[in-house]
């Protein structure tokens, strides 16, 4: 983004874009919806950015995480509600405002703990500072329960996730990789296309893509990618078309 954090207000429907020459605004997405037995995974836009909070549920077991709740807390709690689960966990991949502005409502609905990664605490500390870019309300927020770690497996009891810390977008942005489903949630690390911007606080164009291809494109290529923005892909199709991705 050329006008860079000075300009955020003025464009701030498209302040998490995420190529800064060619930024547009983030399409509103339909809900994804994947039906594994009794695992049930739902991922649907909130809030002024349209950031996609992942729902991983087990509906035989009655236990579900949710991922990256960052706005629309009334809308995931209902939802838990139908389903008939209780939230086990509260994952955040990063600590921007529209990942995370939710967290701690969500928390005080369902006694579910946050997990964050530690390296992203400053940002948590700005949330005044990114409420500002936004031109919205100042969200509540708490140091997470528990700090999210390389290798750590968290999630669903049955269907487990394993942290991939991914510095770049943030210093504490991680993606979670559920291996028997072929399935990652990638936060603003990848997306359908381009890769994540790089020009806010904490962000490192050398170290997003040393995540990338150091972690993410180890992955099998039958990888579904569900993004913090925008379209679902998968990792073969980012591998072949991804400009940002082709060594040169």
């Amino acid at each position: 983004m050329a006008a860079g954090i000075s300009g955020l207000v003025k464009i701030r429907s498209i302040w998490l874009a995420v190529d800064q020459s060619t930024v547009r605004p983030v399409k509103p997405q339909r809900p994804i919806r994947a039906y594994n037995g009794a695992m049930v995974i739902e991922t649907f836009p909130v809030g002024l950015l349209q950031c996609n909070c992942t729902l991983a549920a087990d509906t035989e077991h009655g236990e579900a995480i949710v991922i990256d709740p960052g706005d629309d807390i009334q809308r995931i709690h209902r939802r838990l509600t139908e389903l008939g689960v209780t939230l086990r966990q509260i994952i955040i991949t990063h600590a921007h405002i529209d990942h995370v502005g939710g967290a701690l409502q969500l928390k005080r609905l369902t006694g579910a703990p946050i997990l964050m990664h530690a390296d992203d605490m400053p940002l948590l500390r700005m949330m005044e500072v990114q409420a500002g870019w936004l031109g919205v309300p100042t969200p509540e927020t708490a140091p997470p329960d528990e700090s999210l770690r390389e290798s750590m497996v968290v999630g669903l009891t049955r269907y487990p996730a394993t942290v991939l810390h991914t510095p770049g977008h943030t210093p504490g942005s991680v993606c979670l990789h559920f291996g028997t489903q072929k399935l990652l949630v990638a936060g603003d690390t990848l997306f359908a296309g381009t890769i994540g911007r790089t020009d806010l606080p904490g962000g490192n164009p050398q170290q997003i893509l040393a995540s990338i291809h150091n972690k993410l494109m180890l992955l099998p290529d039958q990888t579904r990618v569900l993004a913090g923005h925008g379209a679902e892909t998968t990792l073969e199709r980012e591998k072949a078309t991804n400009p940002f991705l082709q060594r040169r």
